[in-house]
């Protein structure tokens, strides 16, 4: 027969209660913000663009200046912004000779220096503080799509690019976008069926036959996509071509339609509407 602990006892007193879980939690905590703050002091945030200590996401004041924001005026279709107002509903040159698969596409920003250095922090510097500012500010821009879209999708990576990279910028992105807009993200909706080259360096058609059939809906998850209206995600739009074979495979799959919003897009020159 077990002996009750009590009785075990010899002095006969009650012995002492165990330190409180919710206590060591706290001690925990302390340490940790302690830890965190003795190395924000040994090694300062610096902003990405020019490497000054910044209280903050990423920029010092300075370069969040140097920020080039897309405003309107801009092309109905695809987001290029106009050198000046042509009325509502206009389109770029672009959008009328060669019109994308998507409906519309939006940014946030030009691509220009800054844009082009938190870009590549987020995506090869594992620099995802950068993605909560990235992902508002992408909120704003694509407000007007985010409005009427019932599901956001990142653009993905191949495995094994997933693999070396340890995570998607996009996805960071999509996370953001879908905790500010309310709108819920399908990672695995889209699949990158065949590992691409990368896009830096290649010509427009290059980059048109670098992505053809490199994306799938694949079966299990068709009715994830049908119908909805979705709002794809991505980094950067250049030529359009990864954005542009993303919202094919989403339409084969019966997506109701397809919207693209991006961090930032290249704008060559001053365009003009038609």
């Amino acid at each position: 027969m077990d002996t009750p602990l009590a009785s075990a006892n010899p002095s006969g007193t009650r012995p002492a209660p165990r330190r409180p879980a919710k206590l060591l939690a706290a001690c925990r905590a302390a340490l940790s913000s302690a830890g965190r703050m003795a190395l924000d002091l040994a090694l300062p945030t610096l902003c990405v663009a020019c490497r000054e200590p910044v209280d903050g996401e990423g920029l010092c004041p300075a370069c969040w200046a140097r920020l080039s924001f897309i405003a309107p005026p801009f092309c109905s279709r695809l987001g290029i912004p106009f050198v000046y107002d042509p009325g509502p509903g206009l389109l770029s040159m672009e959008a009328i000779a060669s019109p994308p698969s998507y409906r519309r596409a939006r940014a946030a920003v030009r691509y220009d220096d800054v844009a082009r250095t938190m870009v590549h922090a987020l995506k090869y510097q594992d620099r995802t503080d950068l993605a909560p500012a990235m992902g508002r500010w992408m909120v704003r821009a694509g407000a007007e799509l985010l409005a009427e879209a019932d599901l956001l999708v990142p653009v993905p990576l191949h495995w094994k690019r997933s693999w070396s990279r340890r995570y998607n910028q996009s996805g960071a992105l999509a996370r953001v976008i879908a905790g500010h807009a309310g709108t819920p993200m399908a990672r695995e909706a889209l699949t990158r069926v065949r590992p691409t080259e990368q896009q830096i360096g290649l010509s427009r058609a290059e980059r048109a036959r670098n992505v053809q059939g490199a994306f799938k809906v694949l079966p299990e998850n068709r009715s994830a996509v049908e119908g909805r209206r979705i709002v794809l995600i991505d980094d950067v739009l250049t030529s359009g071509a990864t954005a542009d074979a993303c919202a094919r495979a989403l339409l084969r799959a019966k997506a109701r339609n397809v919207d693209v919003l991006v961090f930032a897009r290249v704008v060559d020159g001053f365009r003009t509407p038609i």
